[in-house]
């Protein structure tokens, strides 16, 4: 990966490891519904201008049907799952859960006639990752926490079907004005379920600034940052930022929220961010037959 890849993995790493956090405080304060509008209508505010001063928001009307799957896939359903499992679960456990995205990103684009070889290697690291979110979501099902968790998984798999179709059908299209129309058609979208549930109070001072980190910082600059690095090193590697995502969902719960860190969680993180590791692994090319190799000279003394 290039220099400029590794600086994009390495903002993602971080950006998208504090919404668990942000999200867990803002659900504490403002409906769901609230929540995602105002963290698209941020996003929107700030980069469709740039899009429009640009000149380059009339390019979208030609990639109209894969910016809404995009757009769909990667905001409008996951943000919603994942803001509505965090009023029961711990932003940690989310922030875990949500790690399986690269494992389903490099099952589906297998699936779905993706060039990119699996050997065994990879075929253990999908049966280890699974095998830590089973470990982590195993002792919930029985309980109140089954339907959370199975909202942040359905959220995953958004997550790994998102990239692809970025790869795929929008890599000619700039990243400003693909992120501005989706955050713009996601904040309309959920514009009557805001006005509906609108808060009678004004929410609190940490709600409303974990509002705008989430506008600002982790949907405005986080979609721009995330794009260009599938541009930049290809979905599967894309998604392989989110190996660090639990890292910083899980200090941050624990250092700032007093979230419990359990065993539990220890070894669901060791399992899968191993398979994760393992299950994107560069597999090695298979030596040339030996009548395709070129020959070799002869060197005699």
């Amino acid at each position: 990966m290039s220099r400029r890849g590794w600086v994009l993995f390495a903002l993602m790493s971080v950006i998208w490891g504090i919404p668990y956090l942000l999200i867990k405080v803002a659900v504490g304060g403002v409906p769901v519904p609230v929540l995602v509008f105002a963290r698209t209508a941020i996003g929107a505010a700030l980069l469709l201008p740039l899009a429009i001063r640009g000149g380059q928001l009339a390019m979208v009307r030609r990639y109209w049907r894969p910016v809404i799957g995009f757009a769909c896939l990667e905001i409008l359903a996951p943000w919603w799952l994942l803001s509505d499992a965090e009023r029961r679960l711990t932003s940690s456990t989310s922030g875990l859960l949500i790690a399986a995205a690269p494992i389903l990103g490099v099952a589906l684009a297998r699936l779905t006639g993706g060039g990119e070889r699996l050997g065994r290697a990879r075929w253990a690291g999908l049966v280890v990752g699974l095998a830590g979110v089973a470990v982590l979501a195993g002792p919930h099902l029985g309980g109140g926490d089954a339907w959370a968790m199975g909202e942040v998984l359905l959220t995953a798999l958004c997550y790994s079907i998102a990239p692809l179709i970025a790869d795929r059908h929008l890599r000619d299209l700039p990243t400003i004005p693909l992120t501005a129309a989706c955050l713009t058609l996601a904040a309309l979208v959920y514009t009557p379920a805001a006005i509906w549930t609108w808060p009678s109070a004004m929410p609190s001072g940490e709600v409303l600034a974990a509002l705008v980190g989430l506008g600002v910082v982790c949907t405005g600059l986080a979609f721009v940052v995330f794009v260009e690095l599938i541009k930049e090193a290809g979905p599967s590697r894309a998604l392989v930022s989110t190996y660090m995502n639990p890292a910083v969902a899980i200090v941050a719960g624990v250092l700032i929220l007093n979230e419990p860190l359990t065993a539990l969680i220890v070894v669901s993180f060791v399992l899968i961010l191993g398979g994760c590791v393992l299950a994107t692994r560069a597999e090695e090319e298979p030596p040339a037959p030996a009548a395709e190799r070129e020959p070799e000279l002869e060197v005699r003394s």
